[in-house]
């Protein structure tokens, strides 16, 4: 199969691809989704099954508007209509009770809830609008790897594989949308995945919001993507380092005392510092959680293919955005985190 380079004035044929059950990769905000009509079992199961992906693991399903949430969905939490009109389009996912027998259960993972989210991305949106369905839209790669944040990086996961890739240049954000469960029993929306849209601005609006901060086994099923304990992971091993100057030097020393060739993901001071002393760096420029997000995926494909033995990535404070990038990092690293002193002696 040839995969085509969609641009915007395509969106109709990439529609009528999609109504006929390809998948086309398509551009939100925060990352590229793989697109299939999520009322198309047999084009479903071709999403898991290009990406390599657990068929426990639901989809999310993006929509043009909250008119179509409406057709799947009879009762709403109190909640729903202030979370739409301030946060859609945006990058948040909510997840809805829905009508039995809406959705296969190829989408649902085999549970009664789906996961919705109405993306900010104009031509993804008439995208949606030209299809007339909801499209599932898991992140366009390679399944536990770094989700892809170009159209460049869907062709190097998923050329062949799919009929088109709709380019609307890089994404904003660089991290998977909040993910918010709106059906838990005792009425309190809960995050199950931390993104753009922070516990704070949602408390802000609606009040309590929890955070669960369980992490999933590779045997547990997961209610919504990305809550297992590794994802996102380059074929490299990465290592979060945790502090300042001087805990990188011990990284690095440690590293290259055990002749292990280091790939560096930090900002340019640090990058800086060290060029020298790594075989590759990659910096997101200045020491701002806002650009090491949006620059996390791509850092951590473009490291993995150089010819490293380990990537030492920055850390940040898990406040605000910092709650997804370290959420995000942590899954890459496999929970391996680096501080003073920890492994150096």
């Amino acid at each position: 199969m040839k995969t085509k380079r969609i641009t915007a004035d395509e969106i109709k044929q990439a529609a009528q691809l999609l109504l006929q059950g390809e998948l086309i990769a398509f551009p939100t905000e925060t990352v590229y989704g793989l697109g299939a009509n999520a009322l198309d079992e047999a084009a479903v199961k071709k999403v898991y099954a290009v990406k390599g992906r657990p068929s426990d693991n639901p989809l999310i399903v993006h929509v043009s508007s909250f008119d179509m949430v409406k057709k799947y969905v009879a009762d709403f939490h109190p909640a729903t209509q202030k979370l739409v009109n301030t946060f859609w389009p945006g990058p948040l996912t909510l997840i809805f009770k829905v009508n039995p027998g809406t959705f296969s259960k190829v989408v649902t993972g085999g549970l009664e809830t789906v996961a919705f989210r109405m993306p900010n991305n104009a031509t993804t949106l008439e995208l949606i609008k030209q299809a007339g369905v909801p499209l599932v839209g898991p992140s366009a790669n390679t399944s536990g790897k770094p989700s892809p944040t170009t159209a460049q990086h869907v062709f190097h996961d998923l050329q062949g594989k799919i009929a088109g890739i709709v380019d609307d240049g890089p994404t904003q954000i660089g991290v998977e949308s909040t993910v918010l469960d709106l059906t838990a029993e005792d009425g309190f929306p809960v995050i199950l995945r931390p993104g753009a849209v922070t516990q704070s601005a949602l408390q802000k609006l609606i009040g309590q919001v929890s955070i669960d901060q369980h992490l999933l086994s590779e045997k547990e099923a997961p209610k919504a993507p990305g809550m297992k304990y590794k994802h996102y992971s380059p074929d490299v091993p990465v290592w979060i380092v945790e502090g300042d100057e001087q805990v990188f030097r011990q990284a690095i020393n440690w590293a290259k005392a055990n002749k292990q060739k280091i790939g560096l993901y930090a900002n340019d001071d640090l990058t800086q510092r060290f060029t020298d002393e790594a075989k590759a760096v990659f910096s997101f420029g200045e020491n701002k959680v806002e650009e090491a997000t949006k620059l996390l995926f791509a850092g951590l494909r473009a490291l993995d293919e150089q010819e490293i033995d380990l990537i030492f990535a920055q850390a940040f404070p898990e406040i605000g955005l910092g709650s997804a990038y370290m959420n995000r990092l942590k899954k890459a690293a496999n929970q391996k985190v680096l501080k003073k002193d920890s492994i150096f002696e």
